[in-house]
Order: C-alpha cells, then sequence, then structure tokens
C-alpha cells in the first residue's frame, strides 16, 4: 500500500468534456486524513486467496450470471443472451463470474495480475474486510488517482497520449465495433501495466471501474464507481477522466468492475 498524507485538494471539474448531471463539479475544496491504499486494483491471484481461505460466494455466483462483453464470446453464448436495451453490447452470461470471466471454458490462469472482475459492491467489501481494510471513500479515492496533480484532466496531465505514449487501457478505435487495442489491451490488462501516477498508483484511469465506499447520492443506494475501464472510449463514455464519476447497483457485477483497498495510515 502506498501511505499518503492527506490534506486538502480541489475535487472534481467543470470539464468541457464532462458530465455535469454525473456530479462532477462544481469544483471544491476538500479535507482528507492520512491514509493507505493500494498501489494497484485487487488481482485474481490475490482474490483466490480469500476465496480459497473463506468460501465466499460472489454476488455473480449467487444470481448465477454477470455481464461479459459481446465481443469476447463464442456465438453460442451471444445467441439468445439477454441485452440491456440501452447497451446492448453486454450480454446477460449464466456462469460468468471472476475465475471464468467469459462464462463457461474460460479461466484466469494466464491472468493472476489481472484486475479481478465480475465483483459487486458487496464481493469487494467483503475482500477487503478480510484483509484488514477497507473500500476506499470517493474523496480519497480521486485525491490518490490525481497524484498531487491539481485539477488536470488526467493522473499523468490534460493530454491523453503525451508524445504520442499510451497513459492507460481504454478502448482505442471505433466503439462498439472496432478495438484496435493500439495500447496494447483489448480486455483487461495486468495491475501495473502503464507507468504509475504521482503517487505510485497504477491504472487509476481505464482498466477497470473501481468501487468505492460513498453512495451515488441521498436518494440512491447505488455505489459509486470510479476510474472507467478498457470499455470507455470517447464517443460514449469518456469517464477515465479523473474527475469523472459513475455508478452502479450493489449487487451489480459485469466483466469491466473491479476494486483497490485503502486503511487508516
Amino acid at each position: 500500500m502506498v501511505a499518503l498524507p492527506g490534506g486538502e485538494f480541489l475535487m472534481g471539474a467543470q470539464d468541457a468534456e464532462g458530465f455535469p448531471a454525473d456530479g462532477e463539479g462544481p469544483v471544491r475544496a476538500v479535507r482528507v486524513e492520512p491514509f493507505r491504499i493500494d498501489a494497484c486494483a485487487v488481482t485474481n491471484e490475490q482474490y483466490a486467496g480469500f476465496v480459497a481461505d473463506t468460501g465466499y460466494a460472489t454476488d455473480a455466483e449467487r444470481l448465477g450470471w454477470s455481464y461479459v462483453f459481446a465481443g469476447f464470446l463464442p456465438a453460442t453464448l451471444r445467441r439468445g443472451a439477454p441485452r440491456p436495451e440501452d447497451t446492448p453490447w453486454w450480454c446477460g452470461v449464466e456462469g460468468a463470474l471472476w475465475n471464468r470471466p467469459e462464462g463457461p471454458g474460460s479461466s484466469v490462469e494466464d491472468r493472476a495480475d489481472h484486475p479481478v472482475v465480475h465483483v459487486s459492491w458487496h464481493d469487494a467489501a467483503s475482500y477487503a474486510a478480510w484483509a484488514g481494510k477497507r473500500l476506499p471513500t470517493e474523496a480519497e479515492w480521486e485525491y490518490a488517482a490525481r497524484g498531487g496533480l491539481e485539477q488536470k484532466r488526467y493522473p499523468w496531465g490534460d493530454e491523453l497520449d503525451p508524445d504520442g505514449t499510451y497513459r492507460c487501457n481504454i478502448w482505442r478505435g471505433a466503439f462498439p465495433t472496432r478495438n484496435t487495442a493500439a495500447d496494447g489491451y483489448r480486455g483487461t490488462a495486468p495491475v501495473d501495466a502503464f507507468e504509475p501516477n504521482g503517487f505510485g498508483l497504477h491504472n487509476v484511469s481505464g482498466n477497470v471501474w473501481e468501487w468505492c465506499a460513498d453512495r451515488w447520492s441521498r436518494e440512491h443506494a447505488a455505489r459509486v464507481i470510479r476510474g472507467g475501464s478498457y470499455m470507455c472510449h470517447k464517443s460514449y463514455c469518456n469517464r477515465y477522466r479523473v474527475a469523472a464519476r459513475s455508478a452502479n447497483t450493489p449487487d451489480s457485477s459485469s466483466g469491466h468492475t473491479g476494486f483497490r483497498c485503502a486503511r487508516r495510515s
């Protein structure tokens, strides 16, 4: 874990590329106490240790299914799979879970150092408690993700690909039909695949969404997710910006959502 001193920082953004309805703004001064946060998202290997020790069953296991990107599936699993009307590139796949991320017949044997996915907020919080940690607050997450920079669009500055260098794992190409994988990855990448930010955190933009402790709002029980994922593209969901935010219900899981842990210093 990385020890951070805390203090006051400017949280949020009023970005021309942002989504005001998501509550990204206004920009406001927020103070966080000293804390520690994982340098990387929790991996498949780490989550396997938790399951082996506790016998924990995820929400996806209890519900019997989870969402998988259609482009990762063979025709036999795509055919007839339920799809959300607004996001038809997702398929509800029976038997998809953290160690079978593309459903029956898939595995994570060659992805031990990739972020665990198909974990709900409940699953992430349970792991964190087992590890003697907790999920970060949304303010802690953003403070850590900014890496000491003030009001920059990304953890490394304002340019997405500075000097033509890829700094994150997002959708490259035409969403959702063609991903060139120019940054090296079509799906998840190893948790330390890209250069860390100024605080030593890897992949806080792209790769996988990360659960936070906070509720989306006082009126909604959904929980905040931050950071964007390998599915994010400027034409649809450029929420890999450091101030961007989204949410999901606490029992929801998918192939592009994981988490990292925090604790008091």
